[in-house]
């Protein structure tokens, strides 16, 4: 894949570095941390020298001082008819591993899965489930494209969201990343380029690795993600497919508006990528404000994948596929090669709490709000130091450490009793370190201790030898520990 950033792109990226001193060595000092960062990608063409110095506006020497730097340190290379090309030293880890719900201990505190409880009404739900189930058990049990009334539910609600749709196009699958896999299944073979986000969810990256395509990652810039190199990238390396989070984006709870998807979708559209959007979280908005229209409104083609585990309860393990009517055969091909059905009893579970409507919802949010505020207050009290943007929904906060030590506190984290996802899991490419995932799914009190142990853990870690730090006094971190 043959991937470039322009001398424009690098210097607005670059900001003020040049006009520091000395120079050469703080250009070169910002570009590593784009590139450990994740938003310069491994592979990516520099702009030449010559290039760069005029859009800099600094002397010929001080760029080529900051290349050859790079180079020494091992993260640029030359190649022959390339130029300077960016690359990742072996030293900086690289996410290749999958998010595990599974906790260490009795007293652990998993943070490394975005996963609330189950929302209220569902105890009830299945209680519902349980009596209709008796009519059901004449028949085999299985619906390979779901439970037909769920199907019609789950087409009503984006008929609502701004999305007219057939239930015949809904399938119904056993989770969003079954969808993802029946997907991959269905339309991607080996070495195919995939587009996703940088950073981007875990698992999904390790499943469109694991069937052989090549990934590549755009910047998602969570401050304002219209301005992300999303459309540039696509421009550039016309991928087979793309998979994309528009809707509070995970990690970085960013929300692409609808200019920004329209934009996105006219430049899929012109280079013949296939398009996976994942919705997961679509329903997660905390601060009452209007939503962009679904993405595929503005790319009819688009694959949305759904799931009921973040609104509703993971552990229904229902998800969903809106499939555009042309490729509907594939996909049912694909999916009776991968399984025949989701539960019976889950969907009949799910298609009460759908039909619950507005006030479900509305629970769920006002519980992610209060969790929400409960995290930032409680990382701004802890950790001063660490930066990170308010997201407008989602599950999570996105972190920004003062020093590249993600992986090392995830570690030293699980000696405190948390779990944490260390920011180089999200990253298709590589990079992160200096970000880590906080989920604000857990209660409140939760919360509390959690972030009390992470900054127990981030103390010990910046007190090392490395950092010369001697540890602050936990006081009140320790009452709350005990």
């Amino acid at each position: 894949m043959d991937r470039r950033i322009s001398s424009a792109r690098l210097t607005a990226l670059l900001g003020d570095a040049a006009g520091r001193s000395p120079a050469y060595r703080a250009v070169a000092d910002a570009i590593r941390l784009l590139v450990n960062d994740g938003r310069i990608a491994p592979g990516t063409r520099l702009p030449s020298e010559r290039d760069l110095t005029d859009r800099l506006g600094v002397s010929r020497t001080t760029v080529s001082r900051a290349y050859a730097e790079l180079k020494d340190r091992g993260y640029l290379t030359a190649r022959v008819g390339a130029g300077s090309v960016v690359a990742l030293p072996h030293d900086v880890p690289a996410g290749d591993q999958l998010l595990d719900p599974t906790s260490t201990g009795p007293d652990t505190i998993n943070l490394s899965v975005a996963a609330p409880p189950a929302v209220a009404g569902t105890a009830a739900a299945y209680a519902a489930a349980m009596e209709e189930l008796p009519a059901h058990l004449t028949g085999c049990g299985l619906f390979p494209s779901g439970l037909p009334d769920l199907r019609e539910a789950i087409a009503a609600r984006y008929a609502e969201r701004g999305l007219p749709t057939d239930p015949e196009q809904v399938v119904v699958v056993s989770g969003a990343l079954n969808g993802l896999t029946v997907l991959i299944r269905a339309f991607l073979g080996p070495r195919d380029a995939v587009l996703t986000e940088s950073p981007s969810y875990p698992n999904a990256i390790r499943a469109l690795r694991s069937s052989g395509a090549r990934i590549a990652g755009a910047d998602v810039d969570a401050t304002d993600w219209s301005s992300s190199s999303l459309t540039e990238t696509i421009a550039q390396l016309r991928p087979s497919a793309a998979y994309l989070m528009p809707d509070f984006q995970n990690p970085t709870g960013a929300l692409l508006d609808d200019e920004a998807r329209a934009r996105t979708a006219t430049a899929l559209r012109r280079a013949g990528a296939l398009t996976i959007v994942d919705e997961v979280v679509a329903e997660l908005g905390l601060d009452d404000a209007p939503m962009p229209l679904p993405f595929a409104h503005h790319a009819p083609d688009a694959l949305s994948l759904g799931s009921a585990s973040k609104l509703y309860w993971a552990g229904l393990r229902v998800g969903w596929i809106r499939v555009p009517h042309r490729l509907l055969p594939d996909v049912i091909s694909a999916r009776l090669a991968t399984d025949i059905g989701a539960p019976l009893l889950e969907q009949v579970a799910l298609l009460h709490l759908v039909r619950g409507g507005d006030a479900v919802r509305a629970a769920r949010r006002e519980q992610l709000r209060e969790r929400r505020s409960t995290m930032v207050s409680a990382v701004a009290r802890h950790l001063p130091d660490w930066r990170f943007r308010v997201p407008p929904g989602g599950l999570s906060l996105w972190c920004e450490l003062p020093e590249a030590r993600s992986t090392v506190l995830c570690a030293a984290a699980a000696r405190h009793g948390v779990t944490l996802a260390a920011g180089p899991l999200f990253a298709p490419e590589g990079g992160l370190e200096r970000y880590v995932r906080l989920p604000y799914a857990k209660s409140p009190d939760e919360i509390e201790l959690a972030v009390a142990r992470v900054a127990l853990a981030w103390d010990e870690v910046t007190a090392g030898p490395a950092s010369g730090r001697r540890p602050r006094a936990p006081r009140e971190r320790e009452a709350l520990v005990t």
